[in-house]
Parts: structure tokens; sequence; C-alpha cells
């Protein structure tokens, strides 16, 4: 029997799986569904010849991660940086957009460059200290103390109701909080905003990359290192018990925080089991994919050149979208995410022909079909689009949780991201990975850091696993 068994192959479950097959066990690595990757699979979701990411389809983190960058990922695949990494069409005309240059980006900001570059500049500066800050556990002293307070700082500055101080024109806030907006939550809050500035300052660092051949290659990358490592890996084997794979001395769950208790039934103490029934899962995402017969339209020209496009027009609107989201309704503009990846990848679509990955944000659990708000959120900003849609598939919010049981009630984050749900994730703990049943290790996404394409709950869990089961320390990758 293996030493280890993995459950899940989302990249947490396979960052796990390969940091304990480098130590020299046997890792086996079960995945219920069909094929690997969970959150970076890549499919021809509505058409042949046409790959559209299922869930995750822009990676900062691809080059950011410590666990990516020991794993020298960007070796392994290629990662295309886009010449724009973000941008936002505004309704007074034009876009704000985000180079990789910070200089040449402040400087197409107008009056508000100057203080865009204010915010933003010592973030960059402080980028290995933040990113090591957003890769553990919170309930730790952070190694570069300047990088906690320059990110508290600037935080507080733009994420509380007097964000709108530093600013005088419409550009660089919309630039800033449809990144904020990416967490799902309430605008402005502190939570949403030190993601959405950590992100922002990894648009000036290596950029938001997009992975040629889709999401799936960062997987397929994780999944050859593991059996190159002698792991193993089974797929179409749902595990709904421990006991399938015991007598494994080492469990890791790349699951939802809940699936816990439906997986270790009776072995779960009462106190940590109240505290996984009181974990909470915020809202959801109606994701609307399209063919298109070129690219999309946009007024704006330098949108065209943009990886990722926020969809919203101005801080104030894409705030108050997201806010009647956390009030449980339906928003009739919604703030909409988009990617191109079909712009720097060739492989993704026949030649002349595009494909856009879209979601907007929508209460927990929704069937909602967003797909005519969505499109509309897009012609207004792009003329033009829906005579360039060649076909769409939208997946609601309830559909996600279908096809994911890691994200309940459709919520891609698999739990809220506020700042409880950040500090218990999944209980208030300096080794959250750890539970009390001895040799299982939670390395979900519902673990600390949280949600992204990162591997780092993954890598963490495996890591107390190696110390307390094997007496061994991570081998071959360089991480504290």
């Amino acid at each position: 029997m293996a030493d280890v068994a993995v459950v899940g192959s989302g990249p947490n479950g396979l960052a796990a799986a390969v940091v304990m097959a480098r130590a020299g066990l046997d890792v086996h690595l079960y995945e219920a569904g069909a094929t690997i990757g969970g959150g970076t699979r890549t499919s021809e979701l509505i058409q042949p010849g046409y790959w559209h990411d299922v869930c995750s389809a822009v990676h900062p983190m691809a080059v950011a991660s410590p666990f990516f960058k020991a794993f020298e990922l960007s070796k392994r695949i290629e990662l295309r940086v886009p010449e724009v990494q973000h941008g936002t069409p505004l309704d007074v005309g034009g876009a704000a957009v985000a180079y990789q240059s910070l200089e040449r980006t402040a400087l197409e900001l107008g009056n508000d460059g100057p203080a865009y570059r204010r915010l933003l500049e010592p973030l960059l500066e402080s980028a290995a200290g933040i990113v090591d800050i957003s890769s553990y556990q919170l309930l730790r002293a952070p190694r570069d103390p300047i990088a906690a307070l320059r990110l508290g700082l600037a935080t507080l500055d733009q994420g509380t109701p007097f964000w709108n101080r530093r600013f005088t024109e419409e550009a660089a806030p919309a630039l800033l909080t449809g990144v904020m907006a990416h967490a799902v939550s309430a605008l402005p809050s502190l939570t949403a905003t030190g993601a959405g500035l950590m992100l922002s300052l990894l648009a000036h660092a290596g950029g938001w990359v997009i992975p040629i051949g889709g999401s799936q290659s960062i997987a397929k990358a994780m999944a050859d290192d593991l059996v190159e490592h002698g792991g193993t890996i089974h797929t179409g084997q749902a595990v709904e018990s421990l006991d399938q794979v015991r007598p494994a001395k080492a469990i890791l769950l790349d699951v939802a925080a809940p699936a816990l208790l439906r997986l270790a039934g009776s072995e779960v103490p009462d106190g940590y089991r109240r505290a996984l029934e009181a974990f909470r899962f915020g809202n959801a995402a109606c994701k609307v994919d399209y063919i298109l017969s070129e690219p999309v339209p946009w007024r704006d020209p330098a949108l065209a050149k943009s990886g990722t496009v926020h969809v919203g027009g101005s801080r104030t609107a894409m705030a108050e979208a997201e806010n009647l989201v956390a009030m449980g309704k339906h928003p009739r503009e919604p703030y909409v995410l988009a990617s191109q990846p079909s712009l720097v990848d060739s492989t993704r679509a026949p030649a002349g022909r595009h494909i856009l990955w879209t979601y907007c944000h929508v209460p927990a659990g929704s069937d909602v079909d967003m797909a005519e708000a969505v499109t509309a959120r897009l012609e207004r900003y792009a003329p033009g689009f829906r005579d360039v849609v060649v076909a769409s598939k939208t997946t609601t919010a309830a559909g996600l949780a279908a096809y994911n049981r890691n994200y309940v009630g459709g919520d891609f984050s698999a739990g809220m991201m506020n700042l409880r749900g950040l500090l218990r994730r999944p209980v208030f703990s300096t080794v959250p990975w750890r539970t009390p049943i001895l040799g299982v290790y939670l390395c979900s996404s519902s673990a600390s850091p949280g949600p992204g394409v990162t591997g780092m709950p993954g890598y963490n869990a495996a890591k107390y696993a190696l110390k307390d089961i094997f007496q061994k320390r991570v081998p071959g990758l360089g991480l504290a």
C-alpha cells in the first residue's frame, strides 16, 4: 500500500503529491473525474477545436508563487505575457490599462498617474515579501516587516469608504477596482483590497501570464513530474471514505473543508467538527464562454492587446454591482471579468477564430443564466460584439457546484474571502493544514493561504506531513 494518498487532482493536490513523491515516498493520487486538473482544466467546451479553460485562465502566481518558482514551472511550459496585463473600459471614453511597466502605466493614467505610481511603487519594491505574506497562514510574524507595513498602509488607503481621496479622475481608481473585484466581496473592503493590491503589483512584476495550451498545461507539468518520481495517478476513482485509501500513512485532501466530515465520519473530534460545520462559503460566479469569428471589437484599441479585461465602468459602478451580489441580488449591469487567451495563444482556436472566457458574480447557489447581461455589458464597450459571437455556453453557479464539489454553491474560492475566512481557514491555527486525525491533512483552497493557482496549500500541507509522519524535510524545492 502507498505511503501517501492524495485525494483530488487540482493544483494543490498535485503540488502536495509532487512534494511527497520527490521525498522518495510511494504516492497515489485519486481523482473522481476522468481527467486531472480541478481548477486547471482546459476543454473543448463548445465545439471541437476550441479550447476553453474550465475554471482559471490567467495566472499571475504561476511566476510568483514560491512553489511554482521552486518547481521552475516557467521552464516546463510556455507562459506568455500579454502586451497589456489588464484593462478597464471607461464610461467617459477610452480605457485604463496596466502595462508590465509601472512607469508607462502611470504616464497613461493622466493626472492620477503620479498618485497611482506612489501607491504601487513601494509594493513593487517589496514584491517578494508581499508574495511571502500571501503564501502561508496569516498567523505568523512576517519575514519582511517592511513589506507587511507597506501592504497594510496601502490596504488602509484603498480599503475603506475614503478610498477616493487619493484620486481626482476616473481611470486610476477604475483600474484598481477591477482587480479588487476578483475577490467576490463587498467593496470597499480590506480583504478585497489587499488581494487586489497584490495582483496589481504582480501585473507590474512578472505579469499576468497566460499558459500556452491552456491552464491544463500547468496540471500536466505537475502530473508529469509526479509520475517521473514514481507517483501513480488514478482517474475516475471517487473517494467517499478515508478507509478507501488506507493504510496509507499520510492522507492529503484537496477537498472543501466540510467534505472532511463526510470522508472521516466519526473520526473527527467534536471541537474540530464544530469548527468545520461553522466554515462559511462566499458568493459565486456565472461563467459564459464564447466562440468568436474575430477578436472582440473593443471601442478602445488598447484593450485588444489585453490578456484580461475588467468590464464594469467606473469604480462606483463596479462597487454597486458587487455590493448587490453581497446582498444576495443579481445585478442588472454586472461586473464582468474577461480573458482573451487566443490573442496570445494560437492553439486555442482555429486560424482566424477566437475564444473569450468571462464570468460575472452572482449569489451563492444561483441557477440564473447571466449570458444576456454579460453580453450586453460587453456590447456596451465593444459595439458589434454580438455580431462576432458564433456560439456561447453558460455555466451557472449551480453548474459550477455540480462540476466541482469544492465549489460549494458555486464559490470557486472554496471559502469566504473576508477577514474571518482568511484567519480561520479552515480553523484558527498556526498550522491549519494539520487535522486532529493522525496522518490526515487538508491541502485545498479551503486551507491557508486560500484560493488561486499557487500550489501553496498543497505545499504547506505536504511540508507538515513530511515532518510529522516521515521525519523528512521538503526535498529539492528550496522552500522554507
